[in-house]
């Protein structure tokens, strides 16, 4: 006969505490992958930005903007985290006009974020998409 009673967890009581693990992970994940996304995008604000003041800069002492990342000192295509290609698109360039445009990378970690997927800034500041990305 035993005089002391058994320690430790019965199955159920593991079971409950594996259930509740999984509960709360279902609902972290997809908020820490959209903050993780939001975080993101400070690539292409930052790339989209420096590269505006460069397009002014090279504006200054020439008489229309460029359609050249190297021109601008830009080296390659690419975000400072390469989370984003970037492009002057030669339709958009005028004398006076410019439009720059980061695009998430399709092989990348923002090739999900449906939401700014394409992200753009002009000579006017005007930014797209106006709402959640900027």
């Amino acid at each position: 006969m035993r005089t002391t009673p058994l320690k430790g967890f019965t199955l159920i009581e593991l079971m409950i505490v594996v259930v509740i693990i999984g509960v709360l992970a279902a609902i972290a994940l997809p908020a820490y992958t959209g903050y993780s996304q939001k975080a993101r995008r400070s690539d292409a604000k930052h790339a989209l930005l420096d590269i505006q003041l460069e397009q002014e800069k090279w504006r200054a002492n020439n008489v229309a903007y460029t359609s050249s990342l190297t021109e601008l000192n830009w080296a390659g295509g690419d975000s400072l985290d390469n989370h984003y290609d970037l492009t002057i698109p030669v339709a958009t360039l005028a004398t006076n006009a410019y439009i720059l445009t980061a695009t998430a990378k399709s092989s990348g970690l923002q090739a999900n974020d449906s939401t700014c997927l394409t992200m753009t800034l002009d000579q006017n500041n005007a930014k797209t998409p106006a709402t959640g990305c900027w």
